[in-house]
């Protein structure tokens, strides 16, 4: 899959589905649809109206509601029925989900606070990593110029921790090998001497370490960009295993590659370590992009926020999960970066507007897409295409100043007008000829200087300027007005000099 999101298509477009009319829908390859809450939910479900329903059959996908109301009905049965048939399927998007605190299991009415549906779906699907990158839109200014890539281990450390709060004694911490009680060793003893202690227990399982980094490599060779292996190793002695894993196989099947692409030229031609510390400083300082990191699951969640932070927003990042089946066929969730955005629900449930940017969603979808026709090659050319076209018109909108106001300002779409506003490009871009679409792929964009990090414009004093010089009213300014204007306002071209002199002559 192509995680580096840039706003171009394939430069080669088939012509069986360059002009179609689209009275028969496509076949879309099985893909398990994971539903969640609010905003999210909402705004998915005029994508799908608009945006998929129109050009393909979803007959084959699977649909499992994970709101908490389906989760509480059905005791969570739906969780670990969407964990089956993605583990069987193989590939699944999934909308943003609540995790409901106490209160909100109040205000709902849940018989329990359930807990994050991630783990079951990680441990389901055999996750190895967990890829958050920059999304990139040509024409348009963000935080990092080039791509950044993360991996981040799917499993282990203090998400999966076992604790107690305790008071003085001691603790002990043993393992038993094979699980043969009598054959313990002692992990680790201490005594506590404070009244109140919390003791926490886990662990971090390095198998799948190896896979972690080929699938890393692997992308960084493609992205061309320069990796690092963030850890606290000097402090967190058993860190150690991740680094030397990494580099093992870095060194045995890429290094060569990469000094080949001259992307260690920074890093003196070797796999270079981070300690998690420097990694925060860099992330803020390298904007110009072109690196990726590979970290620890509580390292790479706290590190790949600050990356997209820096970038604009979490809905400017990716965040893919990769598994694997026993027999080694890719297991990949897609979904986006962020929450369910309940502030905007809230206001839509008042009635108000509101302007959702619903890119990281559509990013994962995408890639979803992409991966299930990966699986199930018999449409895999129009999906390929159609995902193409999709990821131009939701770029090539937000940069004509046609995007949501976390964008365009004030001026901006609504969640609904974004979403028809792309709808109607696609299905231009979907009809036109291969000619045409490849010449407008290449054609320059002009982006709207709104969207520009330093525009501070006084609209409404240009719009008063407007007015004074558009003396009949109608709304233009004809040529005797804008020369009227022109000079004015001292901004009129003279003529040069020498032309001057001969006048004068």
């Amino acid at each position: 899959a192509t995680f580096f999101m840039l706003a171009r298509s394939s430069s080669r477009l088939l012509s069986a589905t360059s002009r179609r009319t689209f009275s028969a829908k496509v076949p879309a390859p099985p893909l398990v649809f994971i539903k969640g809450e609010e905003m999210t939910r909402y705004s998915m479900e005029l994508i799908m109206d608009q945006w998929v329903n129109p050009y393909f059959d979803t007959s084959a996908w699977e649909y499992y509601d994970l709101s908490c109301k389906a989760r509480d009905d059905t005791e969570d049965r739906v969780l670990k029925d969407a964990v089956a048939a993605g583990a069987r399927i193989g590939a699944i998007f999934k909308e943003p989900t609540i995790t409901p605190t106490a209160v909100q299991q109040a205000e709902m009415g849940l018989k329990k606070a359930w807990g994050s549906p991630n783990g079951l779906m990680r441990r389901g699907w055999n996750g190895i990593t967990i890829s958050r990158d920059t999304i990139h839109i040509d024409g348009m200014e963000l935080g990092f110029k080039k791509p950044v890539l993360f991996e981040r281990h799917a499993v282990g450390g203090e998400y999966g921790a076992g604790w107690k709060q305790v008071g003085k004694g001691r603790l002990v911490t043993k393992f038993y090998p094979e699980d043969r009680y009598g054959d313990a060793v002692t992990v680790d003893e201490r005594m506590l001497d404070n009244d109140l202690n919390v003791a926490v227990v886990y662990h971090n399982p390095y198998d799948n370490v190896a896979d972690l980094s080929h699938v890393f490599f692997k992308r960084c060779l493609e992205m061309e960009v320069t990796p690092y292996v963030v850890t606290k190793k000097t402090v967190f002695k058993w860190q150690e295993s991740f680094w030397a894993i990494m580099k093992d196989v870095f060194d045995k099947h890429y290094k060569a590659d990469f000094v080949k692409a001259g992307l260690l030229d920074r890093t003196g031609n070797e796999l270079a370590h981070l300690i998690s510390d420097a990694a925060t400083m860099q992330i803020i300082r390298w904007t110009d992009g072109g690196f990726g990191m590979a970290a620890h699951n509580y390292d790479g969640d706290m590190l790949t926020d600050e990356v997209a932070q820096v970038h604009r927003s979490p809905g400017f990042i990716t965040s893919n999960l990769i598994g694997k089946r026993d027999d080694g066929t890719p297991i990949k969730e897609f979904e986006a970066s962020h929450g369910t955005v309940a502030d905007l629900w809230h206001a839509h449930l008042r009635g108000e507007e509101t302007s959702f940017n619903p890119l990281g969603m559509a990013e994962a979808l995408i890639g979803a897409m992409r991966h299930a026709a990966d699986l199930d090659s018999s449409n895999k050319a129009f999906v390929y295409n159609y995902t193409d076209l999709l990821r131009q018109a939701m770029h090539r909108t937000m940069v004509y100043g046609q995007g949501t106001r976390d964008l365009c300002g004030p001026d901006g779409f609504t969640t609904e007008q974004f979403i028809e506003k792309v709808a109607w490009r696609l299905d231009r871009y979907l009809k036109m000829g291969a000619e045409e679409a490849e010449e407008r792929r290449t054609a320059p964009v002009r982006p709207s200087r709104k969207l520009r990090r330093n525009y501070d414009v006084d609209e409404e004093a240009i719009k008063e300027l407007f007015a004074q010089y558009d003396v009949n009213s109608d709304g233009s300014i004809d040529l005797p007005e804008f020369m009227d204007m022109m000079i004015k306002l001292g901004v009129a071209p003279l003529k040069h000099a020498s032309e001057k002199k001969v006048e004068d002559a």
